[in-house]
């Protein structure tokens, strides 16, 4: 287990992926700070895992898509923790229900895409300057196998994730010649509450463990994955020593469109 310093703030880290991410970061020698929604939730597994590692940890309650929530919560971060030196973009809603894009409602559907959006725009808007200004940083954004296909049936939620991915890539790019770097990182499908509860999981077994998701973002918050900046893996495919090993090149893990053959004129 790689040793790590400096802080992390993770947010989504009450419950599911973030509650693993805080713990195995915290584990590695990180102080960690948590948002989650539900003040009561967030503060007892930061607890829990301040007990079960011996690291610092803080419970921040805040809503990710609120302007005025998210900059009192990193400003709490860093009166008591210090500047961010890994910023874990996790929380996000999932389509409500099952249904084409057409049928979804209107309001939830919206919400959805602002949780992983609005939520993870608001976060590096607080918290990368002050990377920039130190020269040093990783930002992490949590995307999905849904990032690069449609689902029907979780239109909003592929969106979100589709988005973010830009996000991270215009971030990435926008940060080329500095020390810090942005990366997507996809957990595969992890035992959690939220994959548990959607249709198309039902009755799977090949679980993701959740250590593989945060080997990768430990990873990354050591430096080991710099040439990695702007891209995405996936944690249970992507095999740790290869990803260190592999600089990729052109647009490779990167959106583009397929080009329809040599004639095409955007190829």
């Amino acid at each position: 287990m790689a040793d790590l310093n400096g802080v992390a703030l993770v947010t989504g880290a009450s419950t599911g992926i973030g509650r693993h991410l805080v713990e195995g970061l915290a584990a590695r020698g990180m102080a960690v700070a948590g948002l989650a929604r539900t003040a009561d939730r967030l503060q007892t597994a930061m607890d829990e895992v301040a007990a079960a590692t011996g690291a610092r940890t803080l419970a921040v309650a805040a809503d990710v898509t609120d302007r005025a929530s998210v900059e009192v919560a990193v400003a709490e971060v860093v009166e008591k923790l210090g500047q961010v030196d890994l910023l874990v973009n996790n929380a996000g809603l999932i389509d409500e229900f099952e249904v084409p894009v057409w049928e979804a409602d209107a309001d939830q559907w919206w919400d959805v895409v602002s949780s992983h959006i609005r939520g993870a725009q608001l976060t590096i808007r607080n918290v990368v300057p002050w990377m920039v200004l130190r020269n040093r940083g990783r930002v992490v954004n949590i995307a999905s196998g849904m990032s690069t296909r449609a689902v029907p049936e979780y239109s909003a939620y592929s969106v979100a994730k589709t988005g973010l991915m830009r996000l991270t890539e215009s971030l990435a790019t926008a940060l080329e010649g500095s020390d810090v770097r942005a990366f997507d990182v996809a957990p595969g499908v992890v035992n959690t509450p939220m994959t548990r509860s959607m249709h198309m999981w039902q009755g799977f077994t090949d679980w993701t463990p959740p250590e593989a998701v945060v080997e990768i973002v430990a990873a990354i918050a050591a430096g080991e994955l710099d040439h990695w900046s702007g891209r995405f893996v996936r944690a249970g495919k992507d095999d740790l020593d290869v990803l260190r090993s592999t600089t990729p090149e052109d647009a490779a893990r990167q959106l583009r469109l397929r080009p329809y053959g040599d004639a095409d004129p955007l190829a």
